[in-house]
């Protein structure tokens, strides 16, 4: 019987210390789980409006010949490239302005031809224009009839247009961004009748380069180049302790 006691007593204090270990666990979880909610997380934005500072303007001239002709088509590109420096030159364009790229050679494959044709090849040079004066890039971009009147077959696309002091915007309007983060996180925490306490967190989303009142954005960061006119943003993902 005395056996049988000490064995009960035995039993009840392993037990007993399993249960506390138990409670203390369970109290520990529900403590980190009361602090995880004690963490909001908000999407602060800055917006900026900026000029474009840099424009640059893609082209290019070909010929398409037979393998015979080659020769022949090689001389006619370097003429087609003399008719086009010219025509920049005039229009104020200087040569470190200015890439033209060596002659590519590509075959036009042609599944129908017949046994012992011709093979036909496509020559093109590549014209690429890089300024600061973007009206005088503007101007050129619409006056390649010029080159066209003499022969050249030229493609032109539309000017592209950069703004060269992207990352320092960016760091200006990084403090905006965090004080739109803040506002909204005072706005959220008071709606449920709490405060927001110390910042926990930080981090800078990607950059967006948009048109003017665009809503054109992307998860990976957009570059609009269509216009002179542009709005940068940039965002900033924050959490905030609240008390």
């Amino acid at each position: 019987m005395e056996i049988l006691e000490k064995s009960l007593i035995k039993t009840s204090i392993i037990l007993g210390i399993f249960l506390i270990i138990g409670v203390s666990i369970i109290s520990f979880s529900l403590y980190q789980i009361k602090a995880a909610d004690n963490t909001l997380s908000v999407t602060g934005s800055a917006k900026q409006s900026v000029t474009a500072d840099i424009v640059k303007w893609n082209g290019s001239f070909s010929r398409t010949v037979f393998s015979s002709g080659l020769k022949a088509g090689y001389a006619q590109m370097k003429a087609d490239e003399a008719v086009i420096l010219k025509f920049l030159q005039d229009n104020g364009i200087t040569e470190a302005e200015l890439t033209i790229s060596p002659v590519s050679m590509q075959e036009q494959y042609d599944y129908n031809k017949t046994t012992g044709s011709q093979t036909e090849y496509a020559l093109v040079q590549n014209v690429i224009v890089q300024s600061t004066d973007i009206k005088k890039l503007q101007t050129i971009s619409k006056n390649t009839q010029t080159v066209i009147d003499q022969g050249v077959i030229f493609s032109a696309y539309a000017p592209q247009y950069y703004y060269s002091k992207l990352p320092e915007m960016r760091v200006n309007l990084l403090p905006e961004a965090m004080k739109d983060a803040q506002t909204r996180a005072k706005s959220i925490a008071e709606s449920t009748g709490k405060k927001v306490g110390t910042l926990k967190s930080a981090s800078m989303g990607v950059v967006q380069v948009m048109q003017p009142n665009s809503i054109d954005i992307s998860d990976y960061g957009n570059y609009d180049t269509s216009t002179v006119e542009k709005e940068i943003m940039i965002t900033v993902k924050a959490s905030f302790s609240l008390k």
